[in-house]
């Protein structure tokens, strides 16, 4: 007992220690590339701008569609000046629906928050192409203002207050004394909550001197550019020119001391990429664009536009609003252009090829390994036979039975190596598909093939490494090696900057906008029950007084790699891993789970709680993670609509991904058929109590996890393709010894040479 209140303590002191050490303002650090942070970036007088980024103006130049495809230095010679003169960045145009539509895009920049253009509280669901922008704008009186229908703002505003994200259009044009909009998404970008239009043109003026009144006339100025939504290659380029014209016209026009931000505001079909964004004024010299959202070096998220432009016209940002962060320039950029521009391009092009992999991936994933699942559990039934019983085995087919000559050497069946080697390869899937990043398969012709067969090849050499290595005879040691094998793939990838992470077909897309660094839901259930199970098999083998402070002691690393903001940056993962660590350490000796254990448990969990909650709360507001930023909105009473938005996620997560197949199918697999009297796995748990907690911590770990963060049991099918493979082969394999009829033995037995 006093060691299990040692382990628990344990815990709650290594995540004391992280917090002593941590950065105060780290959640923007630069995962992939040198050069300042965010935050070091941001200046800490009164609010205002730094003076590298200060301007008087600011000019949004939006193209909807245009993606870093799109600009040549002979086809777009003025954008493509701008990007090299610039600070450039893959921008995700995520808004509260999907796709983001050109209207839903100007609505986004205009609430600086996800939101949506809609007079229906539910918009249609988009196929195939969005629809043209086709929204009226009444010119006034004075042929400078304009507006929108009467009331049409209004009502827009409305339904986005009621939905989840809490999104008021208007609130950047709010925010400034004046604004000039140009074309149709300028103007419902610009308009103010009561319709009016400050300053409208339906175009850029043709005389330079009337254009130059009109941006030098407001601090900001969004114009309208035209949409870059053709299908044909030709035809892109043309609208790509027409674009880039457009924008010369502006840049010859443009007041001194300004800083023009060209951005792609929107998808314009089904098909959603990344686009471009290019910074052009005071501090944006030829860098990288990021931000405290993105934590990545070029990359941006469209509703970081509203507070960037505020932040540089040196004006405070409306409290509780924005979602977004402040866009900062960022070093590292390669000298040639044409090189940098290949970065976010490749960047688009693995997003758009993993969108079209991830689901089928995860589908036959979990097919295959259901199906094997339901064979083992057919062969199981039917081979077993009770321990000191006279009753036979029912007969299975010949092929899975050792030939004549080879059954006086006695043995397992001969399925049974065969099944050891299937399910050690589906439990390397995952990992495999992981270290499948290290090679550009994206880049191919048959982008899916590739990928299949680096995966396939990578599941391959796990397998055979694993068989070869004498540990195979131990009855644990593929068990462990394995698990061992998953954790180190996801921990290097953290280490070295998350890059197998983000756009990996295992990993999270840039696309969905959810996150940029750090470990994803996949990636966090791999971890996890890699990190669980492999010291479970490590804890058995040591001393019995050892095993708690061991188990903490791994566990309690485990946490502060997942909770770290350089690494794992999931502060809702780390406490759910507590969790699991807490409760494998009160039950890795043997024994039940006590008041005792439960209490010992729950205090070292509530202690690393408070940690990372303080970690959390030190920084920056823009800068917080889920948890500082829930503790907050729970402060201020606007924690309802994070409550509300958490369920939602839940929900879609539980109905739309093959992992949520895999977590219920490899539950009723365990227990349907590895915890009956056949399957052997209570035999396995009596054995190796270690292992047991460690199970039990993932189970506990990775359904919170799931549920914390949104991910409903997308966290434990994840786990459950990696962990469930596995307890299967140690239940097989202690299976085999369910003849023996030595109990003082039994450890000794088990733990040697399997036959």
């Amino acid at each position: 007992m006093r060691s299990v209140r040692a382990g628990s303590v344990l815990v709650a002191l290594l995540a004391l220690i992280a917090a002593l050490f941590a950065p105060i303002s780290p959640a923007s650090a630069s995962w992939n590339a040198s050069g300042p942070s965010a935050n070091e970036a941001l200046a800490t007088r009164d609010g205002d701008a730094d003076p590298d980024t200060r301007a008087d103006y600011v000019i949004v130049a939006g193209v909807p569609g245009l993606r870093w495809e799109d600009l040549d230095a002979t086809r777009t010679p003025t954008l493509w000046r701008l990007a090299e003169h610039g600070s450039i960045g893959s921008m995700s145009v995520r808004s509260a629906v999907t796709p983001t539509c050109p209207a839903d895009g100007w609505t986004t920049l205009s609430a600086g928050n996800y939101a949506y253009r809609s007079l229906a509280a539910n918009p249609p669901k988009v196929s195939g192409e969005c629809p043209q922008l086709e929204q009226e704008v009444i010119r006034g009186r004075d042929q400078q203002s304009a507006s929108l229908p009467a009331d049409e703002q209004r009502l827009v505003i409305f339904n986005n207050g009621k939905g989840p994200w809490g999104a008021v259009p208007s609130a950047l044009p709010n925010s400034v004394r004046c604004t000039v909009a140009v074309g149709v998404g300028g103007a419902i970008a610009a308009v103010r909550p009561y319709d009016r239009v400050d300053r409208y043109e339906p175009a850029l003026p043709d005389d330079p001197a009337k254009l130059a009144d009109l941006l030098a006339s407001c601090v900001l100025t969004v114009a309208d550019l035209g949409t870059v939504d053709a299908k044909d290659e030709a035809a892109r380029k043309t609208q790509a020119a027409a674009a880039d014209a457009q924008l010369a016209k502006l840049l010859a026009a443009r007041p001194a001391l300004s800083t023009v931000m060209v951005a792609g505001i929107s998808d314009t079909s089904t098909d959603q990429r990344l686009h471009v964004a290019i910074f052009d004024g005071p501090g944006w010299d030829a860098g990288w664009l990021t931000s405290a959202g993105t934590g990545r070096n070029g990359y941006i998220q469209l509703i970081d536009l509203a507070p960037t432009i505020l932040h540089v016209l040196g004006r405070a940002a409306p409290a509780k609003l924005f979602r977004g962060s402040i866009a900062v320039p960022a070093d590292g950029r390669p000298a040639d252009l044409a090189s940098a521009i290949g970065v976010p391009a490749q960047a688009d092009a693995q997003a758009t090829a993993q969108r079209g992999i991830t689901g089928w991936f995860f589908g036959i994933l979990a097919v295959v390994q259901l199906s094997l699942y339901v064979l083992l559990a057919w062969a199981m039934r039917r081979s077993y036979t009770r321990a000191g019983r006279a009753q036979k085995a029912l007969p299975l087919p010949d092929w899975t039975r050792r030939k004549a000559s080879a059954r006086s050497s006695g043995g397992p069946p001969f399925w049974t190596k065969w099944a050891e080697i299937a399910l050690i390869a589906s439990a390397s899937a995952i990992p495999a598909a992981f270290a499948a990043g290290m090679a550009p398969w994206w880049r191919s012709g048959h982008a899916g093939l590739v990928f299949w067969a680096l995966t396939v090849a990578g599941m391959i050499v796990v397998t055979l490494v694993v068989v070869l290595l004498p540990a195979y005879r131990r009855t644990l040691g593929p068990v462990g090696v394995v698990a061992a094998v998953a954790a180190a793939v996801v921990a290097l990838d953290l280490a070295t900057g998350a890059r197998l992470q983000l756009n990996g077909v295992a990993g999270y897309s840039a696309l969905e906008g959810g996150r940029y660094a750090g470990l994803g839901v996949v990636g966090l259930g791999v971890f996890i029950s890699g990190v669980l199970l492999a010291t479970g098999c490590l804890v058995q083998v040591t001393p019995r007084r050892w095993r708690p402070w061991l188990m903490a002691l791994v566990g309690g690393i485990a946490v502060i790699v997942i909770g770290d903001p350089f690494l794992g940056a999931d502060a809702g993962g780390a406490l759910a891993l507590t969790a699991g660590v807490c409760l494998a350490v009160a039950v890795c000796t043997g024994g039940w789970l006590t008041l005792s254990r439960v209490i010992w448990a729950t205090v070292a969990g509530l202690a690393v709680t408070v940690v990372f909650a303080l970690i959390d709360l030190r920084r920056p507001v823009a800068d917080r993670g889920s948890l500082g930023r829930f503790l907050s909105q729970i402060a201020d009473g606007t924690g309802g609509l994070t409550v509300h938005r958490l369920s939602e996620s839940n929900v879609t997560a539980f109905a739309n991904t093959p992992l949520t197949l895999l977590a219920l199918g490899a539950a009723v697999f365990v227990w349907s058929a590895l915890l009956q009297p056949w399957g052997g796995l209570k035999r396995l748990f009596g054995v190796y109590p270690a292992v047991r907690a460690a199970l039990t911590g993932v189970a506990l770990a990775t359904v919170l996890a799931g549920l914390v963060g949104g991910a409903a049991l997308n966290v434990a099918g994840a786990a459950a393709a990696t962990v469930v493979p596995l307890v299967a082969l140690g239940a097989l394999r202690v299976r085999e010894h369910a003849d023996d009829r030595t109990i003082a033995q039994e450890q000794e037995a088990f733990s040697g040479v399997v036959p």
